[in-house]
C-alpha cells in the first residue's frame, strides 16, 4: 500500500477545506453573479478609497477581481474570476490564476481592481490572450503611500492596481506572475 508524503495531504485538506467553505469559488460563476460581485467590490474600494473613486473618472478601463481565493503550504495557488468595466458597462469576463512555491502556508481571500490607464493597456488586454501581470504594460500597486501622492494629474502610468477586502491568515499577496484569461461564463 503507497503512503502519501504528510504535506501533500495537509495541502489537498487545506485546499478542498477552502472551497467547501467558499462556495462561490468552488463552480464557474455566471456573468450574473461575476457582475453582481464586481459591483459590490468597486463600491466597498471607492468607499474606502478616495483614490480610487477619482482615477475611476479618467480610466479607460477597470478590470475587477472580486474574490480571490489564495492557498498553500509549500507550493500555493490562487485563483478568482472578474469582468473588465468601460465606461461602467462590462465588456469582457476573465478569470487570474497564479501558482507559487517556497516557504508558505494558510489560506486567504482578497480582491483587486487595476486601473487600466491608457489605450495601450486596454488593447493590451484584449489582445494577449492570457496577460502575464509583469509582463506588458507598467503596473504599481497602491498602497498608503502611493495613494498620498497620486491622483489625476499625476497617474503617469499604464495600470494601478488597488488590492482590497483581504480576510485569512497567508502572509503576503502579489499579484506578479498572475494570468488573466478572457473566459465565457454562463448567462
Amino acid at each position: 500500500m503507497r503512503r502519501n508524503h504528510p504535506l501533500v495531504v495537509m495541502l489537498t485538506v487545506l485546499l478542498g477545506g477552502i472551497f467547501l467553505t467558499c462556495p462561490s469559488q468552488a463552480y464557474s460563476a455566471t456573468a450574473g453573479e461575476i457582475d453582481k460581485g464586481v459591483d459590490l467590490a468597486l463600491e466597498k474600494l471607492y468607499a474606502a478609497s478616495p483614490v480610487a473613486k477619482e482615477l475611476s473618472t479618467i480610466a479607460k478601463g477597470i478590470l475587477v477581481f472580486p474574490d480571490v481565493i489564495k492557498a498553500g503550504l509549500m507550493v500555493g495557488a490562487q485563483y478568482g474570476q472578474g469582468a473588465l468595466r468601460v465606461n461602467g458597462k462590462t465588456t469582457g469576463y476573465y478569470n487570474t490564476v497564479a501558482a507559487s512555491y517556497g516557504l508558505q502556508a494558510g489560506a486567504q481571500s482578497f480582491g483587486y481592481a487595476m486601473f487600466l490607464m491608457t489605450e495601450d493597456a486596454l488593447a493590451y488586454l484584449d489582445k494577449s490572450g492570457g496577460w502575464e501581470v509583469g509582463v506588458g504594460p507598467s503596473l504599481v500597486v497602491v498602497d498608503e503611500g502611493v495613494a498620498r501622492n497620486l491622483s489625476t494629474s499625476t497617474a503617469k502610468d499604464d495600470i494601478y492596481a488597488f488590492i482590497f477586502g483581504q480576510k485569512g491568515l497567508m502572509a503576503g499577496i502579489g499579484l506578479q506572475g498572475s494570468k488573466i484569461t478572457r473566459i465565457t461564463p454562463d448567462r
